[in-house]
């Protein structure tokens, strides 16, 4: 068996991951990072720190279930860890991950762009809308 150099490998690895495949896992990954309350989550996490309630308070219209669903699912795929400390009521804080962080940067490209060009994006909406068909 030959032996495989380390950029060899990596495009291998590459290779093995196409999320423009139907069965290629990456695309679970995809799907749960296209979710606008993962978004909001991540971004208000990269603040600081918050515990459940600041976080609803933050996140405008988001349920009480879904955020709940967000943040264990966050939890699950690495991105947030949830620290319970025993008082009472017992105070749940969230922070994000090491990996968390690394995706923040992405995402908070995203909602920054979302942001920004929200006017434009409204205009062509309203153009295509009112178009002859």
């Amino acid at each position: 068996m030959p032996t495989l150099t380390a950029d060899r490998r990596r495009d291998q690895a590459k290779e093995e991951f196409d999320a423009f495949f139907a069965s290629c896992p990456s695309r679970k990954v995809l799907d749960r990072l296209s979710d606008k309350w993962v978004t909001l989550v991540l971004v208000a996490l990269g603040e600081h720190d918050l515990r459940y309630s600041e976080l609803a308070r933050r996140i405008a219209g988001v349920s009480p279930k879904m955020l709940t669903q967000t943040l264990r699912s966050l939890e699950r795929d690495g991105l947030v860890t949830r620290a319970v400390t025993p008082t009472v009521p017992v105070t749940v804080d969230y922070a994000l991950t090491d990996l968390g962080r690394s995706l923040l940067v992405v995402v908070g490209k995203v909602k920054d762009w979302a942001e920004a060009n929200l006017h434009q994006v409204e205009a062509a909406r309203e153009d295509y809308d009112n178009r002859d068909e």
